[in-house]
């Protein structure tokens, strides 16, 4: 598999994403979070973006978001993640595994994406991710194996406070299973809002810590 390619080819997209600015519904405001929709081209359903300040500069908060050190730390969303194989040093393989969600109306859900983190001029920094398949690491009985379209974070400096960052989060995955639309439709907004709050208190606490 060329994964050089399907980096390349994520990050172009994730680049349009953030770049799109039509068409967007803002479906939930929340703990200073803003999440918007518009139906997807990737799959049936809508792409979702979630945004938020953080105070923070991007080259502190990226790496805090993806790699398994920080993440495991602070993302209460995720039962286990961690590299599975290391591609470049911008590149890896990543396994994630969600905890069931909704007192179980969203059962556990595992994921395995490529994970591309590309800088952009400006001090941007984004992640670029899409599942693959991987043979090592093949669906089990424990979870459904889910499927993650283009997605990433795109994190930029604030023109007026540099210290500060504006993060966008896109996500659109495909959770399998038999689920009804309306229940994905509730949850996916409220994963955004939690993942930027979760990220911003992670922080935080680091910073507290040292």
């Amino acid at each position: 598999m060329d994964y050089k390619k399907i980096a390349d080819e994520v990050s172009e997209k994730i680049l349009s994403y953030s770049q799109d600015t039509s068409g967007w519904r803002v479906i939930k405001v929340s703990k200073n979070v803003t999440v918007s929709s518009k139906p997807s081209k990737e799959y049936a359903g809508n792409i979702y973006r979630g945004e938020g300040i953080i105070k923070e500069v991007p080259s502190k908060i990226i790496p805090f978001m993806y790699l398994p050190e920080y993440r495991n730390k602070w993302d209460k969303a995720l039962q286990s993640y961690k590299l599975l194989e290391r591609i470049d040093q911008d590149t890896g393989i990543y396994h994630s595994v969600t905890h069931s969600y909704g007192m179980g109306l969203i059962s556990s859900r595992d994921f395995v994406d490529l994970l591309h983190v590309k800088p952009y001029p400006g001090d941007i920094l984004t992640t670029n991710s899409v599942s693959v398949e991987y043979s090592n690491c093949p669906p089990t009985p424990s979870c459904v194996r889910g499927y993650n379209n283009p997605c990433g974070y795109v994190c930029s400096p604030l023109p007026e406070n540099p210290e500060h960052s504006k993060l966008v989060v896109f996500i659109q995955p495909e959770l399998g299973g038999m689920l009804p639309g309306s229940v994905v439709e509730t949850a996916l907004p409220t994963t955004l809002i939690n993942l930027i709050t979760e990220t911003r208190a992670g922080l935080k606490g680091l910073k507290d810590h040292n």
